[in-house]
């Protein structure tokens, strides 16, 4: 068997050229930082007959990649693009799906979660590359490709790349799907449970707004390059398929369900972090978004000590033990529901809940042997998940996916850093008291150093750069720069 081999043996990560968190106070969430890198380090591999090499692998089958897992990894390789091929994994699916080239790879689920379009942009955002954003629309238009697939590709269909059927179909009501294929294996949202999961019977909202995600990311990136025809284009099928996300709403219960199959189409009414995919896909209102930061903030749905459980902890169904989409705590749902409740007013929440989900993170880590980390989490005490038969633990070195929160959540909500390459801004909120920040944040070609303390703020800059703060936006030319801190805190 021709198995992946990790690009890093025999080659130490080099730590200087990722960003480096300060955090005085939480020492232990800067060790699993470097420990998310370090692991995620194993993961980036070369194979033979694969389009793209080296690239990124989830730590789930060496002959197998997943699109779901692969778009969330790209999500935290946007830190440290030289190091961690994130996009570039995307041609692994780009090239085979659409330009028919073999490859000796598999791809699992074809129609799995269509997340490309949200971490092009995303990444972006971090690189500045309106090269490749040509390239993707105009050259090659992957995405809008792949827009099409999920859009008009009947259930049951097989292709050369995945001995996989699809089970996405769009319907007049919505779109047919089933667990596994949308990630969420052994969900109760759906009533029909078989070997595999999850199947049949449902309309599944959450494809509904990965879609809507999509065209509105198409639609952001193709205007970034002056296609304007072509964002308004994607500008229409978000406005389609946002008013086809909220007849899943129920204004009753302040959340999203999925819908029967067939008439009369009432609600099946299981609560999972999935309602945050509308959030984050723009189709919510003021009142929504207010009633799914509510969901998070309570104890007996998705909040509590060891927030986003995989179905909310009132359900007769869930579990304590997690027994993998039963309970368990999955990082890349939780990663887009901080980020879609962070871009809606709530980033207070997202900033709490992604601090205790780290620290539950980091007590696994120094508690549970071995310590490592894993590809879920128990939602009740420091461990890990159980699989899908509630008693063996889920897999570990999961870097992959579960890297997200260590990096990508300890930068972005706990110590409060967003970047915007295309504007050259970086966005900072300051949540914590003491000695925080960052060293070596790369915004396209510049990197910000930026350390906080009770009263100031020191910035180091090799470029120029706008720094957004909550009450003020300050020009900073290259050089070193003291900054008066106003305000209070809003978190301890």
């Amino acid at each position: 068997m021709n198995l992946p081999q990790p690009v890093a043996v025999g080659r130490p990560l080099d730590r200087s050229a990722l960003p480096s968190p300060v955090l005085d106070a939480e020492p232990g969430l800067v060790e699993l930082y470097w420990a998310a890198w370090e692991l995620a380090y194993q993961h980036v591999v070369t194979r033979e007959g694969a389009p793209r090499s080296p690239y990124m692998d989830e730590g789930f089958d060496p002959d197998t990649i997943w699109i779901w897992d692969t778009c969330f990894m790209a999500h935290f390789c946007k830190y440290a693009p030289d190091l961690f091929p994130g996009v570039e994994s995307f041609d692994n699916f780009y090239r085979p799906m659409y330009d028919a080239e073999p490859t000796s790879l598999k791809i699992h689920h074809p129609d799995n979660p269509p997340l490309f379009a949200w971490s092009e942009e995303e990444y972006v955002r971090h690189t500045g590359d309106l090269d490749r954003v040509r390239w993707l629309l105009r050259d090659r238009a992957y995405l809008q490709q792949h827009f099409a697939f999920m859009e008009g590709t009947p259930a049951g269909s097989r292709f050369p790349h995945s001995n996989i059927a699809t089970t996405v179909e769009r319907v007049p009501r919505g779109y047919l799907w089933e667990g596994v294929t949308s990630g969420m294996d052994n969900t109760p949202r759906a009533p029909i449970q078989g070997e595999h999961g999850t199947s049949g019977g449902i309309l599944w909202f959450d494809v509904a707004a990965q879609q809507a995600l999509s065209a509105r990311s198409i639609a952001t990136l193709a205007r970034l390059i002056g296609s304007d025809e072509l964002a308004e284009e994607y500008d229409a099928h978000h406005a389609r398929l946002v008013a086809l996300v909220n007849d899943f709403w129920s204004a009753e219960h302040g959340s999203y369900f999925d819908r029967f199959a067939e008439e009369p189409y009432n609600f099946h009414r299981v609560r999972t972090p999935a309602v945050y995919w509308p959030l984050l896909a723009g189709a919510c209102d003021a009142t929504q978004a207010d009633a799914l930061a509510a969901a998070l903030a309570d104890p007996k749905c998705f909040g509590g000590p060891v927030p986003w459980p995989s179905v909310a902890r009132d359900d007769p169904e869930f579990r304590p033990d997690g027994m993998y989409w039963r309970g368990g705590v999955w990082i890349p749902v939780a990663y887009a529901s901080a980020r879609a409740l962070a871009d809606s007013g709530h980033a207070e929440l997202a900033h709490r809940a992604s601090l205790d989900l780290i620290r539950h993170m980091a007590d696994t880590w120094s508690s549970y042997s071995p310590p490592t980390i894993w590809e879920a989490y128990s939602p009740t005490r420091p461990a890990p998940s159980t699989a899908k038969d509630d008693r063996t633990p889920v897999r570990p070195d999961f870097c992959g996916w579960s890297a997200l929160a260590p990096i990508s959540m300890l930068i972005e909500h706990v110590l409060g850093f967003r970047v915007d390459a295309l504007t050259r801004t970086v966005h900072y909120r300051p949540h914590l008291p003491g000695r925080t920040g960052i060293r070596n944040l790369r915004i396209a070609d510049t990197r910000l150093t930026l350390i906080a303390d009770d009263t100031t703020f020191t910035v180091d800059t090799d470029g120029p750069i706008t720094l957004a703060l909550p009450d003020r936006t300050i020009p900073l030319p290259p050089g070193h720069h003291t900054l008066e801190r106003k305000g209070t805190f809003t978190s301890l």
